[in-house]
């Protein structure tokens, strides 16, 4: 187990590295999770309190179409020099290139989380008033779910032709009962309407969690060998 973990890690430093030097991926993404909040900004009056609605639906919209910029290069980037092939055949088990991989994009996208989200709450002028840990963990477990899913996709969407339009149609309909329950739950913590209701929805998510990190672990080696 300890050596599964440890051939993740480096695989999740080599991705991080590779990102280090070229800026590609995640230059994608906060430009993208900018413009969108920029266009909100001035589509909708943000002094209008009725506006405040769609800030929870707004956190995740940048979450879901930034991330897929990442995630479509999660696995095509590997394709480049044959490097998927190297990785298939290093005396290593294939579910620690899943768990690596993993890892590496879930940075990915809590980085411009971290960017995008106050950027948000500033051109909005809301005042956050919730609770932060709530907020924190519910915000994490919702983007790890995303990320499991759309990583596993994305190794499988890797190889069709047209995998950048591939992934979005396999991920979406798969993520509705993760978004559903991550924009109720951001949206019960931010108006504090009562943390009992987040809790439920983020038992909901919890368990969404666990059912397709184990699904998607144990096939990655099935995926890995058809590839």
């Amino acid at each position: 187990m300890m050596t599964l973990l440890a051939d993740a890690v480096t695989i999740a430093v080599k991705d991080l590295r590779n990102e280090w030097k070229s800026k590609q991926t995640i230059g994608m993404m906060i430009i993208f999770s900018s413009l969108v909040i920029l266009i909100f900004s001035f589509a909708f009056d943000p002094t209008n309190n009725t506006v405040k609605a769609i800030i929870p639906g707004l956190i995740w919209v940048i979450t879901i179409f930034a991330g897929l910029l990442g995630l479509n290069r999660s696995f095509i980037s590997e394709q480049e020099n044959d490097c998927l092939t190297g990785l298939r055949v290093a005396p290593i088990d294939p579910s620690s290139i899943f768990l690596g991989k993993v890892l590496a994009n879930l940075l990915f996208v809590i980085i411009v989380q971290l960017i995008s989200i106050p950027i948000l709450f500033l051109l909005f002028d809301y005042r956050f008033t919730g609770s932060m840990i709530w907020f924190l963990l519910i915000v994490f477990v919702a983007t790890f779910g995303f990320i499991i899913v759309g990583t596993f996709l994305s190794a499988l969407a890797s190889n069709a032709k047209n995998s950048e339009m591939l992934l979005p149609v396999l991920l979406l309909p798969l993520l509705s009962p993760l978004m559903i329950a991550a924009v109720q739950a951001t949206k019960i913590v931010l108006e504090q309407d009562g943390i009992k209701d987040a809790i439920s929805w983020l038992q909901l998510m919890a368990g969404y969690d666990l059912l397709f990190f184990a699904a998607c672990f144990f096939l990655f080696d099935y995926l890995m060998e058809g590839s």
